[in-house]
C-alpha cells in the first residue's frame, strides 16, 4: 500500500475523511464538506504509514460485516 501525505480515507462504509499533513501536524477533514473533523485528533508524531492503523484503533465501533477500513486515494 502506498501512502501519500495527502490521503482520503472510507471508514467502514459509513464516514469519508481527508487527513493532510500541514506543516507539523495533521489536518482532518470530512469529505465531502470541506470544514474540519474538529472532533479528531492525530497526533503529529504519527508517520503517515500508520495512519489507517490509528484511524482503525479511533473508528472501530464502526465496523461492520463486510466493511474495511480503506486508504482510497
Amino acid at each position: 500500500m502506498t501512502y501519500r501525505s495527502d490521503m482520503k480515507f472510507n471508514i467502514y462504509g459509513r464516514r469519508k475523511l481527508e487527513v493532510r499533513r500541514e506543516n507539523d501536524g495533521w489536518e482532518v477533514v470530512r469529505q465531502p464538506e470541506t470544514v474540519g473533523a474538529v472532533d479528531l485528533f492525530i497526533p503529529s508524531v504519527l508517520e503517515t504509514e500508520d495512519s489507517a492503523t490509528y484511524l482503525d484503533d479511533i473508528y472501530y465501533e464502526l465496523a461492520g460485516s463486510g466493511y474495511d477500513n480503506k486508504l482510497l486515494s
